[in-house]
């Protein structure tokens, strides 16, 4: 028997997964006010490109974090929005996002250091 925290089926390690991809957590972060279209998520996000966003809401919807709702009104009118499970991630990347705030600094200060000392 192993203590190993990290094996393949670890719930860690799938915590970890849901969050290291870029642009998962900015998306949870940019619906936590409620359901938005895919053009008005591409408003909000700088640099992100539609194939992109759509792979991002698609990963995130297999995951169980995002809804999309085809709206009544029209049928090519779609919203995503987060889920209950997707709205347990806010209060983890609200952290993050602090730590980032707090650190972020030191940070850019020691890929500096490293990219000078590489030269």
């Amino acid at each position: 028997m192993t203590t190993d925290t990290f094996l393949a089926d670890c719930r860690a390690r799938l915590a970890f997964d849901l969050v290291s991809h870029t642009w998962d957590p900015v998306v949870i972060w940019v619906l936590r006010e409620g359901p938005l279209r895919p053009a008005e998520l591409r408003e909000r996000i700088g640099g992100i490109s539609s194939k992109v966003l759509t792979e991002t809401l698609r990963r995130l919807q297999f995951n169980g974090l995002v809804d999309r709702r085809t709206r009544p009104d029209a049928p090519s009118r779609v919203d995503y929005r987060l889920t209950g499970l997707g709205r347990t991630l806010l209060a983890p990347i609200d952290a993050f996002g602090a730590w980032a705030f707090e650190h972020g600094d030191e940070v850019m200060a020691a890929q500096e250091t490293a990219r000078t000392a590489d030269r």
